[in-house]
């Protein structure tokens, strides 16, 4: 792999991990539809010089691929979000990790990709992981608490995020990798909005926003770059390589979690979250 892209990849992981951290902060302050509907806004604002020379590569063909692609990424998004707003931004973000074997599957079927032994191994060894770390305690009480909050909810949205990663990955190398986070993030800013004059009212979301301006700059910045990255990544290698070497983010999260918000987590989820790590690098090393 050429070092541009492996640098375009780890700096998606990065920007990803800090985007994580501000995403859980920004969550619990103003809410979730609310959050996603700043990073959708700003995300697209930010993009906009970048996509005006690849707007004519919209067709009616692909506007409906990338329609689709938006309205999962808004509800994979709510789901994303809801998870990190209830649960330890250490665990969630690990068990997001089921991601990467999805990507792969959806990746074999979809877009024909190849996979060896070691890699099957590998992806293997993540579930393992990701079932160890979703596990609040050692023994299972008799209790309905048997995983941590968002556990769940983390597990189906990264399962998702994977049919996302897919055709992200199908857009950035058959459209543009620009147009591919563009317009779905219309879509997404356009269905938030929606919801939210339902709700709470546009009075109140820019009253928010106001309130927290530099936290939601934040995170619409570095989740707007992770994905810009990623795309960029994808549109000149595999889904499941670029996939796998960004999924290392949770490294830069569970430290801004453990250092910024003081969580605790035991020590077989440390044991479960090493497991992790270690096999989707190692599953960017040798592929």
């Amino acid at each position: 792999m050429e070092l541009p892209i492996i640098l375009l990849a780890f700096g998606a992981m990065i920007s990803w991990g800090i985007g994580d951290f501000l995403i859980q902060k920004s969550t619990r302050k103003i809410g979730d539809i609310e959050s996603l509907a700043w990073i959708g806004i700003i995300g697209s604002i930010i993009l906009l010089p970048l996509v005006l020379k690849d707007l004519h590569l919209i067709s009616k063909d692909n506007f409906g691929i990338l329609f689709i692609l938006g309205v999962i990424d808004f509800f994979v998004s709510i789901g994303i979000f809801e998870a990190l707003k209830k649960g330890k931004l250490s665990v969630v973000d690990v068990i997001l990790e089921i991601e990467l074997p999805a990507t792969l599957i959806l990746g074999i079927i979809f877009l024909n990709e190849k996979l060896s032994w070691a890699v099957i191994g590998l992806i293997s060894l993540i579930f393992v992981g990701t079932s160890i770390i979703a596990f609040e305690h050692k023994k299972i009480h008799k209790k309905l608490r048997l995983f941590e909050k968002g556990a769940i909810l983390a597990f189906f949205a990264a399962v998702g995020m994977s049919a996302v990663n897919v055709l992200t990955g199908f857009g950035a190398k058959n459209i543009s990798p620009l147009i591919v986070i563009w317009l779905p993030w219309l879509i997404l800013s356009f269905l938030c909005l929606l919801q939210i004059s339902r709700t709470c009212g546009l009075k109140i979301f820019l009253r928010n926003a106001g309130r927290h301006k530099k936290l939601i700059l934040g995170m619409s910045f570095f989740d707007t770059i992770a994905w810009l990255f990623y795309a960029l990544a994808l549109s000149k290698n595999e889904v499941a390589i670029i996939t796998a070497i960004t999924e290392s983010y949770p490294m830069i999260a569970i430290f801004l979690g453990l250092w910024f918000n003081r969580e605790r987590i035991f020590l077989h989820q440390y044991i479960g979250a090493a497991i992790t790590l270690g096999a989707s690098i190692t599953i960017a090393l040798i592929s």
